[in-house]
């Protein structure tokens, strides 16, 4: 049985990490699962704003997920 590993990215992610790409892996452009594969091996070399986007998962937060104070969640009252 063969698997596979498909990565989606948002277009922040993609910002991010563009020029690490082209610098360190551009022979694997335009293969996705063998760029991540390439940037995952060359983790250290990543700039600070990529390496947020290969850090576990609950340490990357989308800036369009950043705030500054608590989100109110509760319906408001229909009158």
């Amino acid at each position: 049985m063969l698997t596979t590993v498909c990565h989606a990215y948002s277009a922040e992610q993609e910002q991010l990490c563009t020029g690490d790409a082209m610098r360190l892996c551009s022979s694997e452009i335009p293969d996705v699962d063998r760029v991540t594969a390439c940037m995952i091996r060359n983790k250290s070399q990543l700039s600070d704003g990529c390496k947020s986007v290969f850090a576990p998962a609950s340490a990357y937060q989308p800036a369009s997920l950043r705030t500054t104070k608590p989100v109110n969640l509760v319906p408001a009252r229909i009158r």
